[in-house]
């Protein structure tokens, strides 16, 4: 076997690789005798049929067999051989004119690694912002809580609905004197003064009692979901069937009670703590986007142009769904192609940090054991139906792309943790408004996410980065779409060769993971009648 460095230009390499004839001819061999114990054949007993005849009747498969291990073995070589760390898989080709009995010539291309600079990660300074979760936040949680279970009881039939009642009614909507699909309904509860549908409807409730009728001028929104209905003008006839008045929902013990709990006291707690977790995630997020920051700063090096081409396709198409759903999409994508180059800035600053974070990950020797790799399996298959979760877990284990894909995180956190811990780190305490518009303020900075990139990275990412958003182009936020997964791909990798570079000419067999489905629309009143946007207000 001969292999000759072709190319060595910055990241890129390519080699051609010679594999003689005769050295094909005698795996091929060997494989003819391995198997010739168990070759079954009329006329011969078992283990005696000769060497020719199995060449004949399975000499082009034995021979499509040796030669892709015996390729996959010289790439090997040559990765090895030449100490390189691909950051793709390499590219393969055989000769178009090879022919069985010929030396076989392979050409293999790829971009490596950087030699990233030792990480200045001892100088490190951040600052904490923290929020306590005060009492009135904690009860003005709790009054939510309160209010979403409140109860209704029938009010007098001469009783007139005002804010906070709720009114069922039966109603038919109409464009232009003609009802739309859709548009009908009966029984629908509506709690005035709640949002939940069309504005200006809710307010025409007021004053009314049960068995009124009355027309509602409206005119749906300009994003509405229908789009034969979208900014247009509607009348809704409606007959009320009935008032209900809010009852008084006291926050003591029994209310704590009807929720499956021991006392008040034990609810109070329960909602600090999750208060206390959700302040703690804002403050985690301000801390790492300003520790990348830091890193971007401080480190500058080539990143392989393939890998900044893949992040920048990730964040592009990411963009594009989004501008599909704009109200004037054709504007949209023209935004966006006017800020093509900024994209493509926030690429290459992912991959730099990725491949820097992955080096810290690796000096420092952070990794995800095979306990919590098992646990995140467990998880992530708990999203698929009973009979596909086996199946996806082994799809999982027996796909390196699939598994680092799905490790990403649980280890980008482990690195961030490390580095918290080596920085100098000061507390301020701050108002969650104060908190919420730092991070604000560094969305509209720009890009503040990367990846922790090896070279099976799957790509499927999520980000913790706004680039800024204008005019009618699909929100930059969008790139965003995990307030702590800003960095995703598979670390440790960054230090093996690419596996499986078979050959084009021999094609590969791909796993499949399992899928899901949805339920349809409520009452056809909810799908176009007196809704915003289309649907409840979460």
């Amino acid at each position: 076997m001969q292999i000759v460095e072709t190319l060595n230009e910055g990241l890129k390499r390519a080699y051609t690789i010679t594999i003689p004839a005769q050295d094909l001819e005698a795996r091929v061999d060997a494989e003819v005798k391995k198997i010739a114990p168990q070759v079954r054949m009329p006329g011969f007993r078992p283990g005696k049929v000769p060497a020719n005849l199995i060449r004949k009747m399975h000499g082009e498969s034995i021979h499509a067999d040796a030669l892709n291990a015996t390729i996959q073995e010289s790439v090997d070589k040559a990765i090895r051989d030449n100490n390189l760390r691909p950051a793709i898989q390499p590219s393969v080709d055989l000769n178009e004119d090879y022919t069985a009995g010929k030396d076989a010539e392979v050409k293999m291309s790829l971009e490596v690694l950087p030699q990233v600079p030792t990480p200045s990660i001892d100088s490190i300074t951040l600052e904490r912002l923290i929020v306590e979760p005060g009492e009135a936040a904690v009860t003005e949680a709790l009054q939510r809580i309160a209010d979403g279970q409140k109860s209704y009881t029938a009010a007098p039939k001469t009783y007139k609905a005002k804010d906070g009642d709720q009114v069922i009614i039966d109603f038919e909507g109409k464009v232009d004197g003609v009802p739309f699909e859709g548009g009908k309904g009966e029984g629908m509860a509506v709690v005035i003064g709640s949002g939940q549908l069309i504005p200006g409807f809710e307010d025409q409730l007021v004053g009314l009692k049960a068995n009124d009728e009355a027309v509602i001028n409206v005119t749906f929104p300009a994003e509405y979901g229908a789009k034969d209905l979208a900014g247009k003008a509607a009348t809704f006839d409606i007959v009320v069937g009935e008032v209900k008045k809010p009852g008084e929902t006291k926050l003591d013990d029994d209310f704590a009670k009807s929720l499956g709990l021991e006392s008040l006291e034990q609810l109070t707690g329960l909602i600090k703590g999750q208060l206390e977790q959700e302040l703690n995630g804002l403050t985690r997020t301000h801390m790492k986007r300003r520790l990348l920051d830091h890193l971007a700063e401080t480190h500058d090096f080539e990143v392989p142009p393939s890998m900044v081409e893949a992040e920048f396709n990730q964040i592009w198409a990411q963009l594009e769904q989004e501008a599909s759903q704009e109200e004037d999409a054709e504007s949209a994508r023209a935004e966006m192609e006017k800020d093509r180059d900024e994209y493509h800035s926030i690429a290459v600053r992912r991959v730099r940090l990725g491949l820097l974070l992955s080096e810290i990950g690796q000096a420092n020797g952070v990794e995800v054991s095979q306990q919590e790799m098992n646990m995140l399996i467990a998880q992530a298959a708990q999203q698929y139906r009973q009979e596909d979760r086996q199946r996806f877990a082994e799809y999982i284990r027996n796909t390196p792309m699939a598994a680092a894909q799905l490790r990403a995180p649980m280890y980008e956190d482990k690195v961030v943790d490390f580095l918290f811990d080596k920085a100098t780190i000061t507390d301020r305490t701050v108002t969650r408004e104060e908190l919420e518009a730092a991070i604000e303020a560094e969305e509209d900075a720009g890009a503040n996410g990367g990846h922790v990139h090896g070279p099976d990275c799957g790509h499927d990412h999520g980000h913790d980065e706004k680039p800024k958003a204008k005019k009618a182009a699909p929100k930059k936020a969008a790139v965003k779409k995990d307030a702590e997964a800003e960095t995703e791909a598979a670390p440790e990798a960054a230090e093996k060769p690419a596996k499986k570079a078979a050959p084009k000419k021999a094609a590969a067999k791909k796993d499949e993971a399992p899928a899901e489905a949805a339920e349809e629309a409520k009452p056809a009143a909810k799908k176009a009648a007196p809704k915003k946007a289309a649907a409840k207000k979460d």
